[in-house]
């Protein structure tokens, strides 16, 4: 579903900032091929009053027949009864020479939407899981830049930066030029059409992005084994700043290593060997020799403490107890690093 120019109302609601702004765009583009020239005014939410955005929608444009007025952080602008009334009220009776755009990454639903349903449309900007994006990458290469992005190549890039629709267009948007430059075919401001046989290959998408999320898991892993805190500092920066790895897929794949450490420590202590210990736990490739080497030289209850403070580090970075999430990462990859390397350990 998308939004029309016959839609008076558009609520557009979600974490995926991207998908609310096209959807704005398609909104505005639409409303300028049916009325020509659009005026657009833009409030706060969170600091605007509700007589500014009303007196806004009511009053008459004096360049245009109609005007766009969007209202960001609108889950905020909606708190209160009487303002959420005032507006169920404009609802039931919109101007028909405006449209409002509400955005938000929250929304409480209410009789509102219910009025809106009548005059306009509710849209919800959700990332879309990794096979819908997948899709979206395929689609967006060709319509919005103009190259083809094989069915591979869209896999291999959302392996590797996710599905956050924003990053997988700047990605795209770059591998659009690297392949059409690779094809020595002048680049025409992403015209559709004019690389009818330039396609972005798993290759090319590996030469020109960062790590995949696994690769950048292994990283991470790999510096905090080594048992030194330096070491594992400085991937870590590197990982946020450079390839710019999520935070929480940072703190997971931490928690991920010390919890393999801490079981196969168990399993150890009980007489377990090796490749018994790597099956139970499904540990494969370098990474297994890793872990297993590690968790035969760090005593079980320093694993398991290990364990808990990172279980505890994640929980208060989740409830917003850690305000610099990075800053978090960094102490916990310190204190992960330091209680892996024991001063008797083997290097």
């Amino acid at each position: 579903m998308h939004a029309s120019a016959d839609h008076r109302i558009v609520v557009l609601h979600g974490k995926e900032s991207f998908l609310r702004s096209e959807h704005t765009r398609r909104v505005l583009d639409a409303l300028r091929e049916r009325f020509g020239a659009v005026d657009e005014f833009s409030f706060d939410g969170s600091s605007c009053s509700l007589a500014d955005v009303l007196d806004e929608l009511r009053s008459y444009g004096l360049m245009s027949q109609h005007k766009v007025v969007v209202v960001d952080n609108a889950e905020q602008f909606m708190q209160g009864d009487d303002r959420r009334r005032a507006m169920e009220r404009y609802a039931e009776s919109p101007m028909p020479d405006a449209t409002l755009i509400l955005r938000s990454a929250g929304w409480r639903p209410g009789t509102f939407d219910k009025l809106v349903a009548a005059v306009g449309v509710i849209l919800k900007c959700e990332a879309p899981g990794a096979a819908e994006a997948v899709r979206w990458a395929v689609a967006r290469s060709q319509k919005r830049h103009g190259v083809e992005l094989s069915a591979a190549g869209a896999q291999a890039l959302v392996e590797r930066v996710g599905p956050d629709l924003g990053r997988l267009d700047s990605e795209l948007g770059k591998l659009a030029v690297g392949a059409l430059a690779a094809a020595q075919v002048p680049a025409q401001g992403g015209t559709p059409g004019n690389a009818a046989h330039v396609v972005i290959t798993p290759e090319l998408v590996k030469e020109f992005t960062g790590l995949s999320r696994e690769e950048q898991a292994w990283e991470i892993q790999g510096a905090l084994a080594t048992g030194d805190p330096a070491q594992a500092l400085s991937k870590v920066d590197e990982l946020l700043r450079v390839s710019r790895a999520p935070e929480v897929m940072l703190t997971w794949s931490t928690i991920d290593l010390v919890r393999k450490v801490h079981d196969a420590a168990a399993l150890a202590a009980q007489g377990q060997p090796d490749g018994a210990i790597a099956k139970q736990l499904k540990l494969w490739g370098d990474g297994a020799a890793v872990v297993l080497r590690v968790a035969r030289s760090v005593p079980l209850a320093r694993a398991a403490a290990l364990l808990q403070a990172a279980v505890a580090a994640d929980r208060r970075m989740k409830s917003g107890l850690s305000p610099e999430p990075s800053r978090a990462i960094e102490a916990l990859a310190v204190q992960v690093s330091a209680g892996l390397g024991s001063p008797g350990r083997s290097r």
